[in-house]
C-alpha cells in the first residue's frame, strides 16, 4: 500500500479536493466522481459523501493508496 501524508491548512478540507489536493485526480469535480462511486474510505468505512469534511487525524484509502491527514489549526 503506498501510503502519503496531507498537511492540512484549516480546520478541514472536502474529500474530493484532497482528492485533487493529493494528484489522485485532476479536478475537484473528478474527485466527486471517484466518491459517488464508492471506491473511496474514509477511516474504513466507506464514503459517499462528495463533499465530507476530513479533519486531522483522519485516513483516506482510494484502491492501494492511503492518505493520512496532518496538521489543522
Amino acid at each position: 500500500m503506498q501510503k502519503t501524508q496531507f498537511d492540512l491548512n484549516g480546520e478541514f478540507v472536502e474529500i474530493n479536493q484532497l482528492l485533487k489536493l493529493v494528484g489522485l485526480c485532476d479536478s475537484g469535480g473528478a474527485g466527486k466522481q471517484i466518491v459517488a462511486s464508492g471506491e473511496v474510505k474514509v477511516d474504513g468505512k466507506q464514503e459517499l459523501r462528495k463533499t465530507a469534511k476530513i479533519r486531522a487525524g483522519q485516513r483516506v484509502t482510494l484502491g492501494d493508496v492511503q492518505i493520512t491527514v496532518v496538521g489543522g489549526n
